[in-house]
């Protein structure tokens, strides 16, 4: 009986040794074996390893791009204007030991980079002005931030391999400043531009005004030719039917006079009834 208790006690403890001494490495990971707080063994391969049980200890480390990303900082540019920027890094961990020893996870590494980064970026921004982060050149101070952090991020055992700026923004009261002269030079600008519509308004309205008065008087010039032209005509067609018979032209232009003359019963003439006028009512014969 108690050889059978002794064959489960070896067989258990054979287990806790077992599985104390193996362990995996993922091929996303790097391992670190350390025994007694010192680092006596770094494996880069995938697959099952072995470590000597309660005296060796793992700590795995990501082999993959990792990020860091800094907290907004209000930095002031050459030309002493300020500007709120957002920037984050991208490192990789190229020495677990110097990683492990220094910043020892990444809680640590976020915590490190964040100030060098904020360090750089003050140092460069604050040697250039404002606008130039609105401009092409915004990837040449990118890059010299990138290679200031990546030299003092080589003592925690991490290459950076980029840095961008998110965002660069003005504070609130810049940016109702700026809001502020961006409108009062809009409405400079805008009276300006009405002032210009009213004066050409004016200038085509002045001309327009000139050019139809023109017209008009073309217009009358060329009706009153034309009426003198047909007035002309029809007094001339007039001559020539009244010069066919003289004689039945007096006659007739008599009668007209007549008609308007005598149009009423009461109408008194003194003349003599042998006047021009009654030549052709033969009043006096």
């Amino acid at each position: 009986m108690l050889k059978i208790y002794y064959i489960i006690f070896v067989i258990f403890a054979s287990l806790i040794l077992i599985s104390g001494a193996l362990f995996s490495v993922d091929q996303r990971q790097s391992a670190v074996v350390f025994q007694f707080g010192e680092a006596i063994r770094v494996i880069d391969k995938p697959g099952l390893k072995i470590k000597v049980p309660f005296i060796q200890n793992v700590e795995f480390f990501d082999n993959r791009i990792l990020h860091v990303e800094a907290e907004a900082k209000e930095l002031t540019a050459s030309d002493g204007k300020r500007v709120i920027v957002d920037a984050f890094a991208k490192f990789k961990i190229n020495d677990p030991v110097m990683f492990y020893k220094t910043v020892y996870n990444n809680k640590g590494v976020t915590i490190r980079v964040n100030k060098i980064l904020e360090a750089s970026m003050r140092k460069a921004i604050g040697k250039v002005p404002l606008i130039t982060l609105l401009t092409g050149e915004r990837s040449n101070i990118m890059l010299i931030i990138l290679n200031q952090v990546n030299e003092e991020a080589k003592n925690f055992g991490i290459d950076v391999i980029d840095v961008r700026i998110l965002r660069a923004d003005l504070p609130k009261e810049n940016s109702a400043a700026i809001y502020r002269r961006m409108q009062t030079a809009r409405e400079k600008e805008a009276k300006q531009i009405r002032a210009e519509g009213q004066e050409e308004g004016a200038r085509i309205r002045s001309k327009a005004d000139k050019e139809s008065k023109i017209l008009l008087a073309e217009a009358y010039k060329q009706a009153q030719i034309i009426k003198g032209e047909g007035d002309a005509a029809a007094a001339q067609m007039q001559n020539q039917a009244y010069s066919v018979d003289q004689d039945f032209y007096k006659f007739y232009k008599s009668l007209a006079v007549y008609r308007n003359s005598l149009k009423k019963e009461d109408t008194s003439f003194v003349l003599s009834p042998d006047a021009n006028f009654f030549q052709f009512l033969n009043l006096g014969k």
